[in-house]
């Protein structure tokens, strides 16, 4: 297993300002994970999260932002994206070799963190930071703008939301998102996920689901299973990079070049087309990014996705 100290411990603190999806967009993630977790899988994380996060993937979402500003966690801060090195809007692609190639990235965060949950020699402490690291990444991963390296993940890229000057990172972390739910949700992330949670089971998302949690190669069409992936790191059958976290992370590349990057100069987006459009592009990766977080801990804890 890796050590997170030796691992992590040491990175530079000159780091980019960045927020996931804001805590709105980890909070549903975790609200659709939990209604999707299978019986082992649900218990630790009740009796890990404990009382603190009302025993609840939802509330412990946002704790690896909240901390990473403080001096015990700046080194956490570069874990939460991949600087993709592409060219969008008209080139997008991610490569681990090429955008991670100092070890410090997103995709080996979750890595990471998945042998750290699953060592019981590890403190019950040490455990649910894990837990609550995945809970995390792999909402984040899910967010155009964290697997981009253009202009610091949109961060340097000046815009408008509903009439305010704000930054295209942050519009997609929090803007677009706070107002769906406002405008969509009765401002209520719980309303948000359940709706998402029906889509998944009876709705709109119910074809597409299983293919969310198949990962295909990113250089041949071979596809590895969920379970194949997280079985053969743990058991060091392979050797990083994850094939899911990857192909996900490739997955949510691609709005880079199909959305995220194509606006007029000063168009308001958070009361124009940009935002009618957006919207299914956020809601589809928040309930994907659930029911990957259910699928990734239902194989470590049950020994299989479980899912419908």
């Amino acid at each position: 297993m890796w050590s997170q100290i030796a691992v992590f411990g040491l990175l530079p603190f000159a780091i980019p300002t960045v927020y996931g999806w804001g805590a709105t967009g980890h909070q549903a993630v975790g609200y659709v994970a939990m209604q999707f977790l299978s019986p082992k899988a649900l218990s630790f994380v009740q009796s890990s999260l404990g009382t603190t996060y009302n025993r609840s993937l939802g509330p412990a979402a946002t704790w690896a932002d909240d901390v990473k500003s403080q001096t015990a966690y700046k080194w956490s801060s570069v874990l939460h994206y991949v600087d993709a090195e592409d060219d969008p809007p008209y080139s997008c692609s991610v490569s681990e070799s090429r955008d991670c190639g100092d070890g410090k990235c997103i995709l080996t965060a979750i890595a990471n963190y998945t042998s750290r949950v699953v060592d019981t020699s590890l403190s019950a402490t040490q455990r649910q930071e894990a837990l609550k690291f995945l809970d995390h990444f792999i909402g984040d991963i899910g967010q155009p703008l964290h697997v981009e390296a253009l202009e610091v993940g949109g961060n340097d890229i000046d815009v408008k939301c509903s009439g305010s000057t704000s930054n295209l990172h942050s519009v997609w972390d929090s803007g677009l998102v706070n107002k769906l739910v406002s405008s969509n949700y009765g401002n209520s992330v719980t309303t948000w996920a359940n709706a998402l949670v029906s889509r998944l089971n009876s709705g709109t998302y119910r074809s597409s689901a299983a293919s969310w949690i198949s990962c295909a190669s990113t250089t041949s069409t071979v596809k590895r299973s969920l379970e194949e992936d997280i079985t053969g790191y743990l058991d060091r059958r392979a050797i990083t990079p994850l094939r899911c976290p990857l192909t996900w992370a490739a997955d949510t590349n691609t709005f880079d070049c199909s959305h995220v990057f194509e606006y007029s100069s000063g168009q308001d987006l958070c009361t124009s087309s940009y935002y009618t459009n957006a919207v299914p592009v956020i809601e589809t990766q928040i309930a994907k990014q659930g029911y990957r977080l259910a699928a990734w801990l239902n194989v470590l804890f049950d020994g299989s996705t479980n899912l419908p």
